[in-house]
C-alpha cells in the first residue's frame, strides 16, 4: 500500500516574474522525475499551459495531448476557488499517486499563496500530499525600479491607482503576502542588475521574509534543481504563523476587481512590428503584463512574446502543428482595459509600423 506523501512545489510571484520559465527549466531538467503540473491562469487564453506544452509537458510523443500530466485552471484565482477548482484536480492526482513523483503548481500572478497552502491541511489532501516548498519568484529589475517597493506613490504612478494616498496599494500587499508565504525566494533576472542593485533588492526582500528563508539569485538558465526540489518544508504545518494582509482562507476579497484581462489578435508581419505595437499599447494604457503567441509569415515555429511593463522578450518554442490555426493572440492584464479600444489601437499600431516600413523600403 502506498503511504508516502507526494511533495508539492507551489511557484508564486507577481506578473512577469518568470514563474512559467522556472517551470520549463524544472521540467526540462527533471531527469526522469514524474511530474504533474497544475497551471492557474488569469484570463481566457491559456498561454502558460501552451508554453509548457511547447517543451513537451502534457503531450504524448506524437504531439497529441497526454491525459493527467498538465491541468489548466482558468475559471478563477486558486486562492478564491480552492474548493471548486483545486480540490477536484487533487482528487484526480490521488487516484494516480503511484504514477507521480512530484507536483508543480504555478499560481496566477494575482494569487495569494496562503489560502492555497492552508488547503493542504484538509484531511482529503493532507493524507496524500505535503507542500515541499512555496517558491516565490521576484522580478529583480521591477523591484529595483520601485514598482513594488514600500513607497505607495511609486506603485501609484505605475498603475494609476486610487488617488487616496492613505490606502495601501493592493499590488504592494500582494507582493508582501507572496514573500511572507515563501520557503525559498528566487531573485530573478539578475543578469539585468549590477551587484549594488541586487543587494538593494535582496535587502527589500529580507524585510518581508522569515530569517531562515533563503534568497537565491538567478537568471533561469542557471538554477540547480537540488535548491528547488526536496526542501521538505511541510509548509502547511506553519503557514498559519505567516503574516498576511488578507485575513483567513475564507477572505477571498483581495482586489481582483482592480485587474482586467483582455485578448487582442491580428495578422502580424514581423517580430519587430508586433513588439513595437504591443509596446505602444503599454505606453498608452495601464497594462502590467503581456503574454501570447505570434504567427510570423513564412515561419514554421511559433513565436512566444512576453512583456512586463515596457520590457519585452521573445523566443520560438515549437513548430506549428499541421491542424493548428496559426493566429497571433495576446493576453493583456492591467486596469480599466477596454477590449474593443485595445483591439483598434493594436490594429492601428500594426498598420502604422507596416506603413513606415513600406515607406523606408
Amino acid at each position: 500500500m502506498q503511504t508516502r506523501k507526494i511533495p508539492v512545489t507551489i511557484v508564486t510571484g507577481f506578473l512577469g516574474s518568470g514563474k512559467t520559465t522556472l517551470l520549463r527549466h524544472i521540467l526540462q531538467h527533471a531527469g526522469g522525475l514524474r511530474v504533474a503540473v497544475i497551471v492557474n491562469e488569469f484570463g481566457e487564453l491559456g498561454i502558460d499551459g501552451e508554453i509548457l506544452k511547447g517543451c513537451g509537458i502534457g503531450c504524448n510523443e506524437d504531439g497529441s495531448e497526454a491525459e493527467g500530466q498538465l491541468y489548466e485552471l482558468t475559471n478563477g484565482c486558486l486562492c478564491c476557488t480552492v474548493q471548486e477548482e483545486f480540490f477536484p484536480v487533487m482528487e484526480k492526482l490521488v487516484e494516480r499517486r503511484e504514477q507521480i513523483d512530484h507536483v508543480l503548481i504555478e499560481t496566477s500572478g494575482l494569487a495569494l499563496p496562503k489560502p492555497l497552502v492552508q488547503a493542504f491541511n484538509w484531511p482529503q489532501i493532507k493524507n496524500s500530499f505535503t507542500v515541499d516548498a512555496v517558491v516565490t519568484v521576484v522580478d529583480g529589475p521591477a523591484a529595483a525600479s520601485g514598482q513594488f517597493a514600500e513607497n505607495p506613490l511609486a506603485v501609484e504612478a505605475q498603475r494609476k491607482a486610487d488617488p487616496n494616498l492613505d490606502h495601501e496599494s493592493p499590488l504592494h500587499e500582494l507582493f508582501e503576502d507572496q514573500l511572507s508565504a515563501a520557503d525559498l525566494v528566487i531573485l530573478n533576472k539578475t543578469d539585468l542588475l549590477d551587484e549594488s542593485k541586487q543587494r538593494e533588492v535582496e535587502a527589500l526582500i529580507r524585510e518581508e521574509i522569515p530569517s531562515q528563508v533563503k534568497v537565491v539569485r538567478a537568471h533561469m538558465g542557471q538554477l540547480d534543481l537540488h535548491a528547488l526540489l526536496g526542501l521538505q518544508s511541510a509548509s502547511e504545518d506553519s503557514i498559519h504563523l505567516r503574516h498576511d494582509h488578507h485575513g483567513s482562507a475564507d477572505d477571498a476579497d483581495h482586489h481582483h476587481d482592480e485587474f482586467d484581462s483582455v485578448v487582442v489578435e491580428a495578422n502580424v508581419s514581423s517580430r519587430e512590428a508586433t513588439i513595437a505595437a504591443l509596446q505602444g499599447l503599454v505606453e498608452s494604457h495601464t497594462i502590467y503584463r503581456v503574454k501570447g503567441f505570434a504567427a510570423l509569415p513564412g515561419a514554421a515555429m511559433r513565436l512566444v512574446i512576453q512583456g512586463v511593463g515596457r520590457r519585452f522578450d521573445s523566443y520560438f518554442d515549437r513548430r506549428w502543428q499541421a491542424e493548428e490555426l496559426r493566429t497571433s493572440r495576446f493576453v493583456l492584464i492591467g486596469e480599466d482595459l477596454d477590449q474593443k479600444a485595445l483591439q483598434q489601437a493594436f490594429d492601428a499600431a500594426l498598420d502604422a509600423v507596416h506603413h513606415s516600413a513600406t515607406q523606408q523600403a
